[in-house]
């Protein structure tokens, strides 16, 4: 296929979510350096409970992790700057919101009690404490002339009491509340800092007709942006919905992507090619549009987890040459090197100059690919349907101590070979994610990704373990026992 046209003039965002595995701030810092050089224009910065907030929002800060500092935070502007990149903070005001409402003393803001992301729209109090939010995260950005509001993915909304309660008057529906809370939120933000340019997600949008968005109170207050993060997204649609927002008056418009973090909740190795091929579908989309539809725009986004309580899904260092191949996608029309010789090696040839690049964390990359293919082999997947286990170490087996010494001793062997083939690998990992991440983000990965493969053959060894102390004579089992 020739290659498409570049993405037209606009900003190229990476979007940074640090809900999960915040880097340190010294390698944070060299990521930046990074993004720039791979023809980066600015970074979209969520900081979700990592952001140092004050007085009675000193709560929302992280307790697993320390969350950066003032002068970190400030750290990370200069440095963009330095490098040419704008600074756009990221702050959830509606969905999205688990980080906040997870803590006891805030549960009655949300909208409905088993639901921890949606906040209640009808209580004051959650607005004054999202525009607390908001006065915090912006005044700790001095030089940012722009400020994302979220507001995507607002689960449940009007299923709670009192939004029911609003909804029994006739001719209301959860379109008008969802509008309601994001148009007060935004004219605050609009009454607060008369310059900052608002973005917000468009996914709670798409259903509303032409005469519901005209009305909506966000026309000329807000710059949309549209995210659609699949590799066969599809094109015909998407700008078919652009052309209904700008149609509508919210012309100024955004695209978001994805170079890691969307093709399951718990993927550990990002797949290359698959977001190119998203990168490729979005430079459809820009060569379709029709002239006056202009595209600010586009923010690749990296989640670093699903939703705030999710399992910690790529990380950065595993996914910068899905990032590289992505931004060198947008610049050229086409990925002038392979992606798939990419996807495991790190260093690949640069946007711009055609030299190789090292990836900061090119290390950390290379351990996980290792150990992922370890913990993703038949041998140790399958290791309880194997023919052994099946056939002599089966529950009944296993409760009853009727097992077959030599076949126990067996699966025992097999069992301890696997297991210290995986513990020598997940050391050589913690080794070096924690030179990049905190020690507590290392602990968590390896309990999310590591521990729950290896459980069962962790269970095996305990088991043939007792029943070899049950079958064979004191003596023999005790050396067996003690392999």
């Amino acid at each position: 296929m020739d290659a498409l046209p570049a993405w037209p003039k606009g900003k190229k965002l990476v979007h940074l979510d640090l809900k999960g595995a915040p880097p340190r701030i010294d390698y944070l810092h060299k990521l930046i350096g990074l993004f720039s050089g791979l023809g980066a224009d600015g970074i979209l910065v969520e900081y979700e409970d990592m952001f140092p907030y004050e007085g009675e929002l000193k709560v929302l800060q992280s307790t697993q992790h320390s969350p950066y500092s003032r002068e970190e935070v400030l750290s990370i502007q200069e440095v963009a700057k330095s490098q040419g990149l704008e600074v756009i903070p990221l702050v959830q005001t509606f969905g999205h919101m688990e980080f906040v409402l997870k803590h006891k003393s805030l549960w009655g803001l949300r909208e409905v009690g088993h639901c921890l992301g949606t906040l209640n729209p009808h209580r004051e109090e959650g607005v004054r404490l999202v525009e607390e939010m908001l006065r915090q995260v912006v005044e700790l950005h001095p030089g940012s002339t722009s400020l994302h509001i979220g507001a995507d993915e607002v689960y449940l909304l009007g299923e709670g009491e009192e939004s029911r309660s609003w909804l029994s008057t006739p001719g209301r529906t959860v379109q008008q509340l969802f509008l309601s809370h994001v148009t007060r939120v935004a004219k605050g933000v609009r009454e607060a800092w008369p310059n900052l340019n608002m973005i917000m997600w468009d996914d709670m949008l798409r259903g509303m007709d032409h005469d519901t968005l005209k009305g909506s109170g966000l026309v000329g207050l807000v710059q949309l942006m549209l995210w659609d993060y699949n590799p066969t997204l599809d094109v015909k649609n998407t700008v078919y919905l652009l052309e209904r927002y700008s149609g509508a008056g919210l012309s100024e418009l955004w695209a978001a992507s994805a170079f890691k973090g969307s093709t399951n909740v718990h993927t550990c190795v990002t797949s290359t090619q698959r977001h190119v091929d998203n990168h490729l579908q979005w430079l459809q989309v820009a060569a379709a549009l029709p002239e006056g539809i202009h595209m600010l725009g586009i923010a690749l986004t990296g989640w670093q987890r699903y939703d705030h309580l999710s399992v910690l899904c790529e990380l950065l260092p595993l996914a910068l040459p899905s990032l590289a191949s992505s931004l060198q996608t947008l610049t050229h029309g086409d990925c002038v090197f392979h992606p798939k010789s990419v996807c495991l090696s790190v260093p690949c040839p640069s946007s711009t100059t055609g030299d190789s690049v090292l990836f900061p964390g090119r290390r950390l990359a290379e351990l996980v690919v290792e150990l992922t293919a370890i913990l993703q082999s038949e041998e140790l997947r399958h290791f309880e349907d194997n023919m052994f286990v099946r056939g002599w170490f089966t529950p009944y087996h296993r409760q009853r101590k009727i097992v077959s010494p030599l076949i126990a001793q067996q699966l025992q062997s097999q069992a301890m070979t696997l297991l210290a083939l995986v513990e020598q690998r997940v050391a050589m990992v913690k080794k070096e994610m924690v030179r990049l991440y905190p020690a507590s983000t290392a602990q968590e990965w390896v309990e999310q990704h590591v521990s729950p493969v290896v459980a069962p053959l962790q269970r095996v060894l305990e088991d043939t373990r007792a029943s070899l102390l049950e079958m064979v004579p004191q003596n023999v089992s005790a050396s067996m026992v003690g392999q």
